[in-house]
């Protein structure tokens, strides 16, 4: 990933503190055996009159992809477990209000990176349903998210 100093590290943590979110999702997928896959996102919003920042973060990390929606916000959104848990290494000592999900969220992306749902372990699972609830309990939310137990089904982890 692209150069980055302590500075632009702090700047970019706390932007992410203030105008970002950190995601660990359950996704219905069509092409594999379970039906399903996890997705690991780190998002940065800003007004698209604003939008040069992003573009600037999207450049220091060299991931990422920004879109333009349809009211006035533009994201740069940046998923894959082994990008995002670089980035959330290096970004973890200067986030501030975020930290319980940045931990959360870099401790889930170990746990992918070493395997898939199919190949990862039962105890790795119910580690991976416990952290997106970490995640989504400090998040604010808008609309309901799944329960444990709602999870634990749907990755056939129930008794």
């Amino acid at each position: 990933m692209g150069s980055r100093s302590k500075i632009d590290l702090a700047y970019i943590a706390g932007f992410l503190d203030g105008d970002g979110s950190l995601m660990l999702q359950l996704k219905k997928r069509t092409d594999s055996h379970r039906g399903i896959r996890f997705m690991a996102t780190v998002c940065f919003y800003q007004d698209s009159r604003h939008d040069k920042p992003l573009s600037w973060i999207r450049d220091v990390f060299e991931v990422g992809y920004l879109s333009h929606r349809n009211d006035g916000m533009t994201e740069l959104r940046i998923n894959g477990y082994k990008q995002i848990r670089t980035i959330l290494k290096s970004l973890l000592p200067h986030i501030r209000f975020k930290k319980i999900q940045a931990e959360a969220l870099c401790i889930a992306c170990e746990i992918l990176c070493r395997g898939t749902i199919k190949t990862l372990k039962k105890e790795d699972l119910q580690r991976l349903v416990d952290l997106i609830l970490v995640i989504q309990q400090e998040n604010y939310v808008t609309k309901r998210k799944k329960t444990k137990s709602e999870l634990c089904k749907i990755l056939d982890l129930t008794p």
